[in-house]
């Protein structure tokens, strides 16, 4: 197996204003996710937020510490949520083992020494797309399946953006320190996710588009609110979106995402909102 990892900043709004679109990507696109039998994983400065993906193919794979974390070990002064995008997978933390399917998650504790990620079935691999931030309390392990999620329906067809969010790894759900995870699923015909926008300063944001079907592309904007731009993405890529900057998007076709925030609370409705009419 195989880890590879790089390192990004935290940007200035006044700077990010500059960006050109070669700048812009490479500040906040994250590109690749997926590589058989490798973890890859994107430490950002902006609330020390980790974004990675593993597909485990022919291996077991075992999550390591990198570099940047000065740590014995990945979990020892962070948190992980785990969500499976790919085929029935396997996540054993400390020696117990737990079946992880398809658009099911589990929160990995600060201080678990040993993580293993495998696939059940080698041709049809699972693909463990991940968050991980800094915590302060050890919090038990738990999966956390498509039942226990908490699940609302937005939106609408005549605003193209009917959508159905499930909170995977949130307060209601489960005990985190500051990591929250969940999915949205846009339904036919809708496009637009997010929308009204809005942004909240408590709390960075990661998004990863999935299920973007081939040929297909998801315009992600970006920005604070009178000073947007966007980054276009395609299926399994993902986009960190500082405290400062509104998270919404639009695809040529329905598509999922799976969100993921860390910062100051974990209220997930704290939210600054921005309507349509008000952004530029």
């Amino acid at each position: 197996m195989t880890t590879k990892y790089e390192e990004r900043y935290a940007h200035n709004p006044r700077d990010y204003a500059g960006y050109g679109t070669e700048r812009l990507r490479g500040e906040f696109l994250v590109p690749t996710l997926f590589e058989a039998d490798t973890v890859r994983l994107t430490y950002t400065h902006v609330d020390r937020m980790i974004v990675g993906g593993i597909m485990p193919v022919k291996e077991t794979v075992l999550l390591e510490s990198v570099d940047a974390l000065r740590a014995e070990y990945f979990l020892e002064r962070r948190e992980l949520g785990l969500i499976n995008i790919g085929g029935a997978g396997k996540v054993e933390v400390d020696g117990t083992l737990f079946d992880i399917d398809h658009k099911e998650a589990i929160y990995v504790g600060r201080g678990s020494r040993e993580v293993k990620i495998s696939s059940s079935d080698s041709a049809n691999p699972a693909k463990f797309y991940l968050n991980s931030t800094p915590a302060h309390h050890a919090y038990p392990t738990r999966k956390v399946g498509q039942n226990d999620a908490n699940v609302l329906e937005l939106g609408s067809g005549e605003t193209c953006n009917q959508r159905v969010i499930r909170q995977l790894l949130v307060k209601d759900v489960i005990e985190t320190c500051q990591l929250q995870m969940g999915m949205t699923e846009l339904a036919p015909g809708s496009v637009w996710n997010t929308m009204p926008a809005h942004t909240h300063s408590r709390r960075m944001e990661a998004y990863m588009y999935f299920n973007v079907p081939e040929g297909q592309t998801v315009c992600h904007f970006m920005g604070p609110p009178d000073e947007t731009r966007h980054i276009f993405l395609h299926n399994e890529q993902a986009v960190i979106s500082p405290t400062w900057s509104l998270h919404s998007g639009v695809g040529t076709s329905n598509y999922t995402f799976i969100w993921g925030m860390a910062g100051e609370n974990l209220d997930y409705a704290d939210m600054d909102h921005v309507q349509p009419h008000q952004l530029r």
